[in-house]
């Protein structure tokens, strides 16, 4: 399977959720399925291909070229996919993906995630969409799509869409 893991390129943040990333890349590689993510090379990025490469799995990083005249580019990729912008970048994701795993993450993690799960509500996909709930990093969100569907804006229930996990193991359950 490859999974497409959406989070955060930033380093000032919980160090429980880097752990927590490496562990999430290194399962993945063990277990045979490939990590597709943006290709840069800080934060959970970092540490989740860094991990999945290094446990000998396949790490494919969908790149905007602006990342790489940064010089932002992962050492870990054993795929390079450039795109010329974000909006490419979030369709060749989704393309190239099976399921959908959201880390912590900011502004850039909210997009790939509702671009995703938009899709799912308009049947372009049927993917898994988990929502990795590291140390109740996501409970703000989960309350603001509750409120949101208890106001009647959402079609249906977004739990219909995205699952929410707090555990590897739970993670595990959710994409098998």
């Amino acid at each position: 399977m490859k999974i497409c893991v959406f989070c955060s390129a930033n380093w000032q943040i919980d160090p429980d959720f880097f752990t927590k990333a490496e562990e999430l890349g290194r399962w993945a590689a063990k277990n045979g399925h490939s990590i597709v993510f943006g290709g840069h090379d800080a934060g959970l990025m970092h540490n989740v291909s860094k991990a999945a490469h290094e446990a000998g799995g396949q790490v494919i990083g969908v790149v905007p070229r602006v990342i790489e005249r940064m010089g932002k580019l992962s050492p870990y990729l054993d795929v390079h996919i450039p795109t010329e912008d974000l909006t490419d970048r979030k369709q060749l994701m989704m393309d190239q993906s099976d399921a959908f795993v959201v880390l912590p993450g900011g502004i850039g993690t909210l997009d790939e995630l509702f671009t995703v799960v938009a899709a799912a509500t308009l049947d372009y996909h049927h993917k898994p969409v988990v929502l990795y709930n590291m140390k109740g990093f996501w409970d703000s969100l989960v309350a603001c799509l509750d409120d949101l569907h208890s106001r009647g804006v959402t079609r249906k229930h977004w739990r219909s869409y995205i699952q929410v996990v707090n555990t590897l193991e739970e993670l595990e359950g959710a994409l098998s």
